[in-house]
C-alpha cells in the first residue's frame, strides 16, 4: 500500500483551474503547486492572473501558465485544453471554478423574481454550465492520456437548495433564479459525465456554503445562525476536499458533490 504522502501528491500533474485569479480559484491553484503540480490559470483579461501565476512559480517552483479567456467566447474556450497540452506537456485536472455572479448594479440580477432579466438569465447559464461542459469535452483526449483524469466543478449550496430569504433582510444583495439553476445543472451534468467517461476519467464536484468577504454583519449574523458550524466559510475550507479529488486519495470516488457548507444543507 502506498504512503498517504503519496496518495496526495501531484508531482508531475497539469492542473487547469478556471477563475484562477479569484478567491477560492486562487487557493485551489496555490494548493496544487504546493503538492507539486504544474498550474494553468485561466481568467478574464485584467483579472491578475499574471500575479497569480508568479507567486506560484516563486514559491514552489512549478510550471505555470496564463490563459486570459473570457468563457463566453465559445471559440476561445474550444482551444483551451489543447493550449494547455501544447504550454505545459499535458493535462491531468480540470477545475471548473469560474462562475458569474453578477454584481449589485447588475440589471435584472439581484432584483424580484418578476424582473429577472433573460440575457442576464443566458448570461449566467453560458458561463457556469455550457462553458464547463465545453471545457471537459475539449479535455477528454488529454484526460484520458493521463490516466488519472479528473474533473473538479465547483458548485454552491444554491444549486442543491433554495434560498432562505429570511436572511436576505435589509441587505442588498441576493441569489438570482439563474444562478441557483446553472449550478443545480452543474452538479447533475457532474453525475452524468461521471458515469459517461468512466472509467477512465473521474468527475466530481464541491459545493461551497456562503464565504465571508466583508459581509455586512447582520446578513453574516443570521447566516451563522442557521449553519451547524456557526460559521461563515473562508477559502482555506476548500482546499482539503480540492486536494483529495484531484489526487490518487480519491481514486475510487467519482459522481460525487462533497458539501463543504458548514452543514448548511444537513438541517
Amino acid at each position: 500500500m502506498r504512503s498517504f504522502t503519496s496518495l496526495a501528491s501531484l508531482k508531475g500533474r497539469v492542473a487547469l483551474v478556471t477563475g484562477g485569479a479569484g478567491y477560492i480559484g486562487r487557493a485551489i491553484a496555490e494548493t496544487y503547486a504546493e503538492l507539486g503540480a504544474a498550474v494553468a490559470i485561466l481568467d478574464r483579461p485584467g483579472s491578475g492572473a499574471e500575479d497569480v501565476a508568479r507567486h506560484l512559480t516563486e514559491t514552489y517552483g512549478v510550471l505555470t501558465t496564463v490563459l486570459a479567456v473570457d468563457l463566453a467566447d465559445e471559440a476561445a474556450v474550444r482551444k483551451v485544453p489543447q493550449r494547455v497540452v501544447d504550454t505545459c506537456g499535458r493535462l491531468d485536472i480540470l477545475v471548473n471554478n469560474a462562475a458569474f455572479v453578477g454584481t449589485d448594479g447588475l440589471e435584472g440580477w439581484t432584483t424580484p423574481v418578476e424582473e429577472q432579466s433573460i440575457d442576464t438569465w443566458r448570461r449566467a447559464l453560458e458561463i457556469n454550465l455550457t462553458a464547463p461542459f465545453l471545457l471537459v469535452q475539449q479535455a477528454i483526449p488529454a484526460l484520458k492520456a493521463s490516466g488519472r483524469g479528473a474533473v473538479i466543478n465547483i458548485g454552491s449550496i444554491y444549486g442543491v437548495v433554495g434560498p432562505d430569504w429570511r436572511i436576505y433582510e435589509e441587505v442588498d444583495f441576493g441569489t438570482p433564479a439563474a444562478y441557483g439553476a446553472s449550478k443545480g445543472g452543474l452538479l447533475q451534468m457532474t453525475r452524468w459525465l461521471a458515469t459517461t467517461l468512466a472509467p477512465d476519467i473521474r468527475v466530481n464536484a464541491i459545493v461551497p456554503g456562503g464565504v465571508e468577504r466583508n459581509t455586512p454583519n447582520a446578513f453574516r449574523k443570521r447566516y451563522m445562525s442557521r449553519t451547524p458550524l456557526a460559521r461563515m466559510a473562508t477559502e482555506e475550507d476548500f482546499i482539503g476536499a480540492a486536494a483529495y479529488l484531484a489526487s490518487d486519495l480519491s481514486a475510487y470516488v467519482t459522481g460525487e458533490c462533497i458539501m463543504v457548507d458548514g452543514g448548511w444543507t444537513a438541517w
